[in-house]
């Protein structure tokens, strides 16, 4: 992952704050684009990148729980606020928000957290996409392949899961090997851990 793309947005209606902030992350390499409203915000195409987002909670119009709610986990978020309170502390953290900090911010506090929701936006991409060809090989499987996987997985014997599915023992090798190769793996404990993972491991076939 290219680290030099990755970017802070910021969103706070105050320009002076924005100036303040892109100031301080462009001193430290950092790439950063500003937004004075949430809508503002919203509307922009954001590029497909490693990102996070310094939110201000208090926002004319959409406030900053509201755009919480809009992202849905998207990106991570970092508020500030000038007048924060407790619920609204509360209610942001539970949503999944990575730091509350109040305004003035502590410059070494407010790098840290952008450096924690950067890397915790980073680790959300890589499962994503690990995610994303664990399934494309999934798909790689036959109708049947798709029916022995998740009786192997689940620990059934050949000659077991050839009684579930009323075909010969020698047939269920040939699916095992015919799996392994399409799922790219080396070991049976891999096989496990990516099914697992795609919640195959649960799916009955009878």
């Amino acid at each position: 992952m290219d680290l030099s793309k990755e970017v802070i947005y910021i969103v706070d209606d105050d320009f002076r704050v924005r100036e303040s902030l892109t100031e301080l992350f462009i001193s430290h390499r950092l790439n950063v684009t500003s937004f004075a409203s949430g809508e503002e915000f919203l509307k922009f195409a954001r590029s497909d990148s490693n990102a996070c987002l310094i939110l201000d909670l208090r926002l004319p119009e959409m406030n900053g729980l509201e755009i919480q709610r809009v992202i849905d986990a998207l990106l991570p978020i970092i508020f500030i606020t000038g007048d924060g309170d407790i619920p609204s502390t509360v209610t942001a953290m539970k949503a999944g928000a990575v730091e509350f900090l109040t305004k003035p911010v502590d410059e070494c506090v407010l790098l840290a957290a952008v450096r924690a929701a950067l890397a915790k936006d980073r680790i959300a991409r890589e499962n994503a996409a690990e995610s994303a060809e664990f399934l494309a090989r999934y798909h790689s499987l036959t109708p049947r392949e798709q029916e022995v996987l998740p009786l192997l997985v689940q620990g059934l014997l050949n000659k077991q899961a050839a009684g579930v599915l009323g075909i010969t023992e020698y047939t269920v090798q040939v699916h095992r090997g015919r799996i392994m190769k399409k799922m790219q793996v080396d070991s049976f404990a891999e096989l496990v851990r990516i099914a697992t993972k795609l919640n195959v491991d649960k799916q009955k076939a009878f």
